[in-house]
């Protein structure tokens, strides 16, 4: 079995190679990143020498570097992470958005229809959903919840998700897609809310919390969601919908206060700053047809997976200084100046 994974030097992708490695040790992983701002490739050194995996420089959006790889791989499994996510970026500069999130997306469909009607799965979010009330704690997005976004980001994921249903419709592409919740641990992206209020709070620095803090988000422990899309690439129904969610709802302010309590350090340094535009304020995922279809659950409780988190912060202080000092954008030259990039 090969499996390409799209995206694999960022986040959740990195953890997902992790996971699986260990999990299927005959499973060969073929890694594609095009190593932008939030792809880290020091993040994969730990598997970089593994004769079953491979890391090919290039972007999704390379229609014959991919067709090359294709052809030359022939993948059973494509499992698509890659993606501009962060929304603040996407205010501000939306065409890079649409082109990776969107376009890419399409060109790995074409690639797995022509080199023989590939097993696809696409990597969502609960985002495309829009928001729900805060004095509404009964409502939960569900598979059958209207798209309803509200920025460039979420409008460029809903938009790539439609295209995904649609090749299952009209070309019969084999294809699930999975939409998840707020994800947090290991290796995340320190201008995310978690890592960031991590790395500012050892460094005594302010953090700052966007409006009065009471957004809510249903946070997700990244190894879950591992788990999560492993069982739907081997055990779901193709052309459905599954979403993933932590049953971990929490204010974002509460979130910062429980870190700095868990590093000793006092609640003055939160700063409270001007409300992103168009800001959701809650999201909360149903995750009942996971569990009555597969059998997952979260099994990662808030309480335990915030200090996992915090530890991994604690003991791999050379990695996110390495990206806050910009170290980390040099690491592929110098490290795997001789690797192959397609």
């Amino acid at each position: 079995m090969t499996i390409f994974v799209t995206g694999g030097a960022g986040f959740i992708g990195s953890n997902f190679i992790f996971y699986m490695l260990k999990k299927y040790q005959s499973y060969k992983i073929v890694c594609i990143d095009k190593l932008t701002y939030a792809g880290n490739l020091s993040t994969l050194e730990p598997v970089m020498n593994y004769s079953n995996f491979r890391f090919v420089k290039l972007d999704i959006c390379d229609r014959k570097g991919v067709y090359e790889l294709f052809e030359e791989e022939q993948p059973d499994i494509v499992v698509n992470f890659a993606a501009e996510s962060h929304v603040d970026r996407s205010i501000k500069n939306p065409e890079i958005f649409l082109q990776t999130n969107i376009i890419g997306t399409a060109i790995l469909m074409d690639a797995c229809r022509k080199y023989g009607n590939i097993r696809y799965h696409q990597v969502s979010t609960d985002e495309v959903y829009g928001d729900l009330p805060l004095d509404r704690t009964d409502l939960f997005f569900t598979e059958n919840t209207p798209i309803h976004t509200s920025s460039p980001y979420s409008s460029s994921k809903a938009s790539a998700d439609l295209l995904v249903l649609a090749y299952y419709k009209t070309y019969g592409l084999p294809v699930t897609i999975s939409r998840c919740s707020n994800n947090y641990g290991p290796y995340h992206f320190p201008e995310k809310l978690i890592p960031l209020m991590i790395v500012n709070a050892l460094n005594n620095k302010l953090l700052p919390v966007y409006g009065e803090g009471i957004n809510v988000r249903d946070w997700l422990y990244v190894e879950d969601h591992c788990k999560a899309i492993d069982l739907i690439i081997h055990s779901g129904i193709i052309g459905e919908v599954y979403n993933i969610g932590g049953h971990n709802e929490m204010k974002n302010i509460d979130i910062v206060k429980i870190i700095c309590k868990e590093l000793g350090k006092p609640e003055s340094l939160i700063t409270f700053v001007e409300d992103r535009r168009g800001h959701d304020m809650r999201y909360a995922i149903d995750p009942t047809k996971i569990y009555t279809e597969l059998g997952w659950l979260p099994e990662t409780t808030f309480a335990e997976g915030i200090r996992k988190t915090i530890q991994w912060y604690l003991d791999n202080q050379e990695w996110w200084e390495d990206i806050i000092s910009g170290e980390y954008q040099n690491y592929y030259k110098k490290m795997y100046g001789n690797l192959e990039e397609v």
